[in-house]
């Protein structure tokens, strides 16, 4: 069985607004390792409809974009996608997948089929995948900002306190902090 790994960009106040995390070489590079050492990729409908909006067409081309970008792309084009929605039956991205029905079956069974890990990038079914205790690992990109806005990280909240354990942390040369927590069990 692969692990579920939740990773997202942060500020220090908790946002998780995509548009206030620092973008350059070595941030992409750490979210490249992650979606590369990862089996599959597990969107909720919002944040594939972001990522189905731009990234497909950067991979064709059809954008411009740097070298790095437009490489990116490619093998975000070729990995496995796998949606949770249950208003979005239709799912046209090359190697989209849709999960329906139940969230814990699904996304357990997505697991188990995953033995190199699922990587999970959507803050608000990370909220309710953590509930469901669903969620291994946690890969996080603190970056040196206050947003002083939201969204936040899990703003509406969980039934009890998650105890983690550190894995590993980096600090990069933008100021950012590659936090990298296991669920103490």
């Amino acid at each position: 069985m692969g692990l579920l790994t939740f990773t997202i960009n942060v500020t220090l106040d908790g946002c998780v607004d995509h548009q206030e995390g620092i973008v350059d070489d070595e941030t992409r590079a750490f979210f490249t390792r992650l979606m590369d050492e990862s089996g599959a990729m597990l969107w909720g409908r919002v944040t594939y409809e972001m990522m189905e909006s731009y990234w497909p067409a950067v991979a064709r081309g059809d954008e411009e974009a740097p070298p790095a970008i437009r490489e990116w792309a490619v093998k975000l084009e070729t990995k496995p996608k796998y949606v949770a929605s249950s208003t979005r039956k239709d799912f046209p991205w090359t190697n989209s997948h849709h999960i329906a029905g139940d969230l814990r079956m699904g996304v357990q069974k997505l697991k188990d089929a995953t033995p190199a890990g699922v990587l999970l990038g959507s803050g608000k079914l990370a909220t309710e995948l953590d509930r469901l205790d669903l969620i291994d690992e946690y890969s996080l990109l603190v970056h040196p900002k206050l947003a002083g806005h939201g969204p936040t990280l899990y703003q509406s909240g969980l039934p009890a306190a998650r105890r983690l354990e550190l894995v590993s942390a980096k600090p990069l040369r933008c100021g950012a902090v590659a936090m990298h927590y296991r669920r103490a069990r």
